[in-house]
């Protein structure tokens, strides 16, 4: 069971495949953690890092980094996409963003969201901003990606709602465990 879970910016993509992990018990990849070294500072090593948290059976990906497309959806046999409506991921990723500034949680590497994020008006400064600008970019190429045959080496699952996340979450079954001999 390998799978990878794509969508815009603050679709849910962490949370769904944390839920997909613990549900199933298989690793949670998550591509934001290996990219973001201290300071916001981009992981020159990001790409070989992913292959080796790919190198496992079974695992549950998420995230759009175009630089690790290959590794991650080409080797997954099953692609969720988390289709939302664009009014459902901005209200989603404001409270989010919100939530995480005021509290200063932190998310990879010692960073944090600060409430500075509302304020700039650089997309690559400010993920709201960047949600809005990047919404209909990413679901352009995940619907080229399935009509052109990008990925009819996986199964391709895609969700419009939360209520169809729940219902593909409640589907899933662990994985078989290998055989006599490890087959």
């Amino acid at each position: 069971m390998r799978i990878s879970v794509v969508g815009s910016a603050g679709s849910g993509k962490t949370t769904l495949a944390r839920q997909v992990a613990q549900r199933v018990g298989i690793r949670h990849v998550e591509l934001d953690s290996l990219f973001h070294l201290e300071g916001w500072t981009p992981n020159p090593e990001f790409r070989p890092q992913v292959e080796a948290a790919l190198a496992t059976p079974a695992w549950v990906c998420d995230g759009n980094y175009s630089a690790v497309a290959d590794l991650v959806r080409g080797r997954a046999d099953t692609i969720v996409v988390l289709d939302l409506p664009r009014w459902r991921v901005m209200t989603q990723i404001v409270s989010r963003t919100l939530g995480r500034s005021l509290l200063r949680r932190e998310l990879w590497n010692g960073n944090r969201e600060g409430l500075g994020n509302f304020l700039r008006w650089d997309p690559e400064q400010n993920i709201i901003r960047w949600a809005w600008t990047r919404y209909h970019p990413v679901r352009r190429r995940y619907l080229a990606a399935r009509e052109n045959g990008d990925w009819d080496h996986a199964e391709v699952v895609w969700l419009r709602s939360h209520r169809e996340a729940g219902r593909w979450l409640d589907s899933l079954q662990p994985p078989e465990p290998p055989g006599p001999g490890g087959e």
